[in-house]
């Protein structure tokens, strides 16, 4: 029974992306001989500039996220995008039932519920947040003890319930993402993963990232 943070961790990421790309989208223009050991900057910039991204479809990046179930359910509206999801059917969480804390609940990353609950002077939003998830992990446990199995006891998991989700997309679909779900109006534990993604990312490849 633990209370965590939202993660992610960056899998794979094809080496020599740029370079990659840059021989992959000269095909097109018969320009190769222009390849030089630094040309894929400037080219690369020019394919994303002129629109011509069917070319950073030929790179994927696959990423592992530890959120909470409900941005699971907004990362798989994406549908150019593979997915592989820890399953509630078949996972048994009797020995340890682990909630995500929302950005806006102040709560310490690895507190337990037992240390939790005397408490004094916490604010209502972390309370009612807090018993809310105990309740549910208490329900789901009861449920395991009447001899429900996992799939039929997940019925009162929460939202916050933790997730570990695979996704892998193209270079032209995590643009596409990061634009929404970096957006102001994205929903903001959505925000609270995708930002420093998209940093890290910056950092990596950023003549395809950097102009997000």
């Amino acid at each position: 029974m633990l209370l965590i943070r939202p993660k992610y961790k960056i899998l794979y990421s094809q080496p020599n992306i740029l370079q990659t790309l840059e021989e992959i989208g000269r095909v097109c223009y018969k320009s190769e001989e222009k390849i030089t050991p630094n040309s894929y900057s400037n080219f690369i910039k020019k394919i994303i500039k002129s629109g011509h991204h069917s070319v950073i479809e030929h790179a994927n990046i696959t990423i592992k996220f530890i959120c909470d179930r409900g941005v699971s359910h907004e990362l798989i509206r994406h549908r150019l995008a593979s997915f592989s999801q820890e399953s509630t059917r078949y996972c048994n969480y009797k020995n340890k039932v682990t909630f995500i804390i929302p950005p806006w609940i102040n709560l310490k990353e690895g507190r337990y519920f037992a240390d939790y609950i005397d408490t004094k002077g916490t604010d209502r939003e972390a309370s009612t947040w807090f018993h809310a998830m105990k309740y549910a992990k208490d329900s789901y446990l009861t449920l395991l003890n009447f001899g429900h199995s996992p799939q039929q006891a997940r019925a009162v998991l929460p939202n916050s319930l933790k997730t570990e989700i695979i996704m892998t997309a193209n270079i032209r679909e995590w643009r596409h993402i990061f634009k929404l779900r970096t957006a102001k109006a994205a929903h903001p534990q959505m925000r609270e993963l995708m930002m420093p993604l998209l940093e890290e990312l910056r950092e990596k490849a950023p003549v395809i990232f950097d102009n997000l």
